[in-house]
Parts: C-alpha cells; sequence; structure tokens
C-alpha cells in the first residue's frame, strides 16, 4: 500500500546486548504514544486485512444479533504468527453497520469495549451520496512480558464504490501510535520518534525486506515537523547525521530503547533545506525572465515587498488563487508591491504562457526555465508543491511571509501590513 502524507544494522536484545553497546553509544529511552502519533508523524501507510463471510477458527464466542458479518483477523509480531486479533463488521443493507473488534486476543468478541464505527459521507466519482466508515479500536498487544494498549485506525469504503472495487473485501487499517524521545547525538539534542509504520507490532522492524517498515524520525531542522525526504531513518540501515555515519543498537522490540552508535559503514548525508518561513532570509538567486530581463532577486526589489509565486498554468489551485493575486497587484502595486513569477511549465509553454498572462491581465516579471519541477529556483526553494509563495522585503531580503498567509483573501491584508511596516501605506 502507498503511504498517506496529512517512513541498523547489528540488533542486541536482552539486557546483556544493552550492557554492551552502552559502552559504544548511548541508550536512549523512548516513551509511548498510545494513540494520535499519525497527526505528529504527519503521514501514514494504510494496510489490508481481508475479510471473508465465513467465522474463523479462534472464534470462540460473537454477538447473537450480527445480519451480515465479515470476518477478519489481525496478527501481530516479529512474524505476523500472534497474537491474534479478531474482528466482525457487520453491514446490514438496510440497517447501521457496526464493528467488533476483539481488543484483547481471548476469541470472545462480546467482552470488549464497544468500538465506534462512525459513518462519514462522501461522493463517488458521479456524485452518487456514499459513505465510509472509521473506527479506533486500542489493541492490548503482549510484548517482551508486557502488554501495550496501541492505538490503531480502521476503515472501510462503501462496497458501492465503483473506485474501490478492490477493496469489498477489505479493511483499511494503520497504526496511529509511536515511540517518542529526545536524542542527543554528537553534541546537539533532536525531537525524534519511532515509527513502526506497517503496523507490525514489533519496533525491531521487518528483518528480510528491503525496508524494515519501521523508522528512526530526527526532527533535524527543529522545525516541528518530520519531513520523509530528510528525517526518516530505517531502523536496520546506517543513516548519516551532521557528517558522521550512525547505526541503531540494542533497539527492543517494544521499542523502549535503542543506542546510537557510530557505524564502520560511511553512507552519505542527505542534505537538510533551508528553511524558508517568515523571519527567515529569502534564498538570493539571479535569473533571466521570459522578457530576456537579467533580475537579481531579491536585491533588484529594493525599496519595494515583492511576492515570488511559484505557478503554473496547468495548475487548478494555482488558478483558483489567481484572481486574488491579480486583484491585490492592481491594488497595491503604485504604492511598492511587486511580483516575480516562476512558472512550472513544460519547455514548449511559452506562447501559451504569454497568451494566457495576458489574458489572466498578469503584467509582472516571470521566470520560466522549461524544467518543471527541476527547474532551478524550483529546486533552490525546495518547491513540492504548488501554488508556493513567499513575501520578500527587497530592502532586508527577509521573508515576511508565506503559507496560508498569502492564500485566497489573506493575501490583500497581508501585503497591506508589510507595505504599512516599510512606511509605503
Amino acid at each position: 500500500m502507498h503511504t498517506i502524507r496529512l517512513m541498523g544494522a547489528g540488533l542486541v536484545f536482552g539486557l546483556a546486548g544493552v550492557a554492551a553497546v552502552a559502552a559504544q553509544g548511548q541508550v536512549h529511552e523512548f516513551s509511548l504514544i498510545p494513540a494520535g502519533a499519525v497527526a505528529k508523524i504527519g503521514s501514514y501507510r494504510p494496510q489490508r486485512l481481508a475479510l471473508t463471510a465465513e467465522r474463523p477458527q479462534g472464534v470462540t464466542k460473537m454477538p447473537d444479533d450480527l445480519a451480515a458479518p465479515l470476518y477478519g483477523a489481525l496478527t501481530l509480531g516479529e512474524t505476523r504468527t500472534g497474537p491474534r486479533f479478531f474482528i466482525a463488521v457487520d453491514e446490514p443493507a438496510d440497517g447501521k453497520h457496526r464493528l467488533f473488534v476483539d481488543r484483547n486476543a481471548n476469541g470472545d468478541l462480546t467482552d470488549d469495549p464497544v468500538v465506534e464505527w462512525r459513518p462519514i459521507p462522501y461522493k463517488g466519482q458521479q456524485g452518487e451520496e456514499l459513505v465510509r466508515h472509521m473506527g479506533s479500536p486500542a489493541l492490548a498487544v503482549p510484548l517482551d512480558g508486557a502488554t501495550l494498549n496501541l492505538g490503531f485506525v480502521m476503515y472501510r469504503f462503501d462496497v458501492r464504490d465503483p473506485l474501490r472495487a478492490a477493496l469489498k473485501t477489505h479493511m483499511l487499517y494503520y497504526g496511529d501510535y509511536a515511540r517518542a524521545a529526545e536524542l542527543n547525538i554528537g553534541g546537539k539534542t533532536y525531537r525524534a520518534l519511532l515509527n513502526d509504520s506497517l503496523a507490525r507490532g514489533d519496533f525491531r522492524g521487518a528483518p528480510d525486506a528491503g525496508t524494515s517498515g519501521v523508522y528512526l524520525l530526527i526532527d533535524r531542522d527543529g522545525d516541528g515537523r518530520f519531513d520523509p525526504r530528510y528525517e526518516q531513518f530505517d531502523v536496520r540501515k546506517p543513516f548519516n547525521l551532521a557528517g558522521t555515519t550512525y547505526e541503531i543498537s540494542g533497539l527492543t522490540r517494544t521499542g523502549d530503547r535503542l543506542t546510537v552508535v557510530p557505524s564502520a559503514q560511511q553512507v552519505a548525508e542527505v542534505p537538510v533545506p533551508v528553511v524558508l518561513a517568515a523571519g527567515r532570509p529569502a534564498l538570493v538567486f539571479q535569473a533571466t525572465t521570459t522578457a530576456g530581463q537579467a533580475i537579481q532577486f531579491p536585491s533588484a526589489y529594493k525599496g519595494k515587498v515583492v511576492l515570488l509565486d511559484f505557478w503554473a498554468t496547468w495548475c487548478g489551485p494555482c488558478l483558483r488563487e489567481l484572481p486574488y493575486l491579480t486583484a491585490a497587484y492592481e491594488q497595491y502595486h503604485p504604492k511598492g508591491f511587486e511580483v516575480l513569477g516562476i512558472s512550472l511549465d513544460a519547455p514548449d509553454a511559452g506562447a501559451r504562457m504569454a497568451a494566457f498572462t495576458r489574458e489572466r491581465k498578469m503584467p509582472w516579471a516571470q521566470v520560466h526555465d522549461g524544467k518543471v519541477w527541476n527547474g532551478t529556483v524550483v529546486n533552490q526553494y525546495s518547491v513540492k508543491g504548488i501554488p508556493a509563495a513567499f513575501l520578500v522585503d527587497g530592502d532586508t531580503g527577509m521573508i515576511l511571509a508565506a503559507g496560508s498567509q498569502l492564500r485566497g483573501e489573506n493575501l490583500a491584508k497581508t501585503i497591506e501590513e508589510a507595505l504599512t511596516r516599510k512606511g509605503l501605506r
């Protein structure tokens, strides 16, 4: 299954193993986040659970009033051989849908707390009214002599949805739990999470796969989020942090402790992009506009406030923002507001862009190198989605605003405040 977004070596187990690796590196202890971890991780990876009308072996007791049940069994652990958490979803054609979860894995589906199976309406491809159901049970998972109550999210799309025909006999689920710690590595303290992304119930990860499915997330840039491009590390593979290659040792099945030690292997460091937010300096660049003018950014806008706008003619969300931008330009351009567009259009889109900007009343300068997502300025500013914009002070070169402050009706208000602070109102 794909990951939805909002991912070493030499494992040593037991007290003797912990003592051995402690001499090489600091043992870090992780506290459990039993539920709500996905909001902190920023993504989840849905897993499929097959459902069948046949009652599984091992179910000893079930509700008497099930009308149209489907059953499944979620197995957790290193080899997914146990324990087994049985699941029943009751889906009568003209009745309320219900979910039953054997949270304590004893085979009895009647002695567990009720799971709220929330109906969530949504529209199908043809506008038809459909209903998805979602629940958030906690499973009592026995691990290394302890029982951890781990939060899961389970959901099921409407069986009438033609786009999800392959899921008619499946439940989707993901783990909503993680482990958290502050790590001191190389003299610097980082906020970190352990993410069991495959919801296997074993923080050591799969041993014989291309990826283990368990990741150490390290907030390298200190922005309070975890970017999978440069802040996510497979717990079974070495990783480079600040120029030094490390690996993870002493990782327990429960994920409550691990040791980060220098590695004999060498891997390249994934660079951390510069944080581009209000109060940070904008990145300097030189480019040539579609009119053939060489421009230095942001020094070409001395005495001005300039919006660096990443967009494309094919971008629907960009076009929805355009009326707000053209109105703001018309109102504030005479007072010192400028725009520099960075187009992500294809190499052969020059004529189309010229006609588009003329028809849509976009008289400001445009930079178009035809490299789409690999454009020079696009990569420099680490743009991964458009529209993206940065409001910059042409004198100081500092970013004044970014993100939602430059969307919709917020745009004009933000520009006016910036001009006022510069005395240009």
